[in-house]
């Protein structure tokens, strides 16, 4: 396919750069064109490209293109348990509903949902994703079908699975499909142990491979870290070699300036999720010292269970708002940064280092963002009224992989929308055994 997009506003995302006029022109999977249309001449004789008949041409009506978001961490078949579980503490939550639960899914199960939050990722604007959770095979499987774009990490921990297992599907999934990677992981330290944390670093080295795992998310997982090994859970993951190759942590929040430091220094990522930790009560992450101390982060939902919705949105505006109430500074956290967190940076820490900004040969993993909307009215500040006061309804097309997968409000990347609704229900009346929720769903 070859689409041509004009008469757009273009946000490239790449450094020091602003938004302008002109259009983009996508060939298959590729950007092939991004500017102001005054280069053409030069276009044509470097690429030596002839007349190029366009199979689409999308007037964007003085839209904004941009690259599109990353949901930099993610559990997207937990969507079944949005509002299943509420107005609990982490590890209240976790133990009593949330675990007990997931024993029950099966493999189909973690398809289906899956495929459930990618309709709701796109409508969101978000084209890759940074997934953690049960059956990784099936969630790779569910999002090539869909056409989304998904780095894995492991979960592992030590109620399962085997060791070898991860090993087993870090070089399976690695291989399957240029949608879909796979980076080794562990949950977190507090449902590892340290024997098993160990294994990993031995694997971590083998591969020279990064690793992520939940660091730091709440008071109670870093005191208890501490009690058992004399260090946070950053300095005791780092202490076993399982940082010497890269990667980062989710959450984040209870890091100390010693932490923080150490991620400096390796050149680790930090994803914070600020809706799950305000809707968990688990606190604020220390997001302004990051930036200082030149750490990379991005931003994730976490998933559907905890936040309860995978808006980025809103993700982005708490960002930036709970940083302001964190450091009682208005001007912490500014906004460009944060609409930057939200792909650039989410981007390099998945290792999308094709798909991060909008430029001739990236990948075309981009988004439409529709001003003529009330909301983004007036044009003062385009880029902080998509932080400020963007939302969903703003997402007029998704595109991953050169392939449109949502426009103005309706979904190509699936058949029929409602039937996936009907099976989520489905699940979850089946694993949570409440039969009146399948009848009344019926």
């Amino acid at each position: 396919m070859k689409i041509r997009f004009y008469n757009a506003r273009i946000l490239t995302m790449t450094q020091g750069s602003a938004l302008f006029e002109g259009e983009l022109w996508v060939e298959e999977d590729r950007i092939l064109y991004v500017g102001d249309g005054k280069d053409l001449d030069d276009f044509y004789r470097r690429t030596g490209k002839g007349r190029i008949v366009w199979d689409q041409e999308i007037d964007c009506a003085g839209n904004v293109l941009m690259p599109g978001f990353k949901d930099a961490h993610t559990h997207s078949a937990m969507v079944a348990m949005r509002s299943f579980a509420d107005d609990m503490p982490l590890q209240e939550w976790l133990n009593t509903k949330i675990f007990p639960l997931e024993a029950k899914m099966t493999d189909q199960d973690n398809y289906d949902l899956t495929q459930l939050a990618i309709l709701e990722y796109v409508t969101s604007g978000i084209t890759a994703i940074f997934d953690m959770y049960l059956s990784p095979k099936d969630i790779a499987r569910a999002c090539v079908d869909m056409g989304m774009r998904c780095v894995q990490v492991s979960g592992l921990n030590k109620f399962g699975p085997a060791l070898e297992v991860m090993e087993e599907r870090f070089n399976q999934l690695n291989a399957m499909h240029p949608l879909v990677s796979y980076w080794m992981g562990v949950h977190a330290e507090y449902t590892c142990s340290k024997e098993l944390l160990e294994q990993v670093s031995e694997l971590v080295h083998k591969y020279k491979a990064p690793i992520f795992s939940h660091l730091s998310e709440t008071k109670m997982e870093t005191e208890e870290c501490i009690a058992r090994y004399g260090m946070t859970p950053p300095q005791f993951l780092d202490s076993l070699g399982l940082f010497d190759y890269g990667g980062g942590g989710y959450h984040c929040v209870y890091f100390t300036e010693e932490d923080m430091d150490l991620f400096a220094k390796k050149g680790l990522s930090v994803i914070t999720n600020p809706g799950s930790n305000t809707k968990l009560a688990s606190g604020i992450a220390p997001v302004t010292r990051f930036l200082e101390k030149g750490i990379n982060v991005g931003i994730g939902t976490d998933g559907a269970s905890s936040n309860n919705c995978l808006d980025m949105f809103r993700e982005m505006f708490l960002t930036t708002g709970l940083a302001k109430l964190h450091d009682s500074d208005a001007s912490a956290v500014d906004a460009d940064e944060v609409l930057r967190m939200a792909t650039v940076n989410g981007a390099k820490a998945m290792g999308l280092s094709d798909c991060d900004v909008l430029a001739e040969g990236k990948k075309a993993d981009l988004i439409m963002i529709d001003l003529h909307q009330p909301n983004m009215q007036p044009l003062n500040n385009i880029t902080k009224n998509i932080v400020y006061s963007g939302s969903k309804q703003n997402v007029k097309m998704t595109m991953v992989d050169g392939k449109i997968l949502y426009q103005d409000g309706k979904f190509l990347c699936c058949e029929d929308p409602e039937a996936l609704y009907a099976k989520a229900n489905e699940i979850i009346a089946r694993l949570s055994g409440n039969e009146a929720l399948e009848t009344h769903v019926q």
